[in-house]
């Protein structure tokens, strides 16, 4: 994806490597619904969280120095049974 190592389903991006240059360094990109990337940052903010570039897509920021392996188990598999769920894929509008 733009160069940095993803996975894909069916050539849907799960996950990638974040290479926006507003992210940090060692960050994941992974798929999933806004309200529960809005829970996941109120709830844990030091693992997860957004930069401007991200936020109108489905997707969450997660340093990958402080995501447990059960965390990213759990990230990974959420946004595989979204995407092969056939969830449609947006982008959020600018008005919020």
């Amino acid at each position: 994806m733009y160069g940095a190592p993803a996975l894909k389903l069916h050539g849907t991006l799960l996950a990638c490597i974040a290479s926006n240059k507003a992210a940090e360094p060692n960050t994941l990109v992974v798929r999933m619904g806004f309200d529960e990337r809005d829970a996941l940052i109120a709830d844990d903010p030091v693992t997860y969280y957004l930069k401007d570039h991200y936020v109108n897509y489905d997707v969450v920021l997660v340093r990958l120095s402080k995501v447990s392996k059960a965390a990213m188990q759990d990230l990974l598999q959420g946004a595989w049974r979204r995407i092969s769920s056939g969830t449609k894929v947006r982008k959020r509008s600018r008005k919020r």
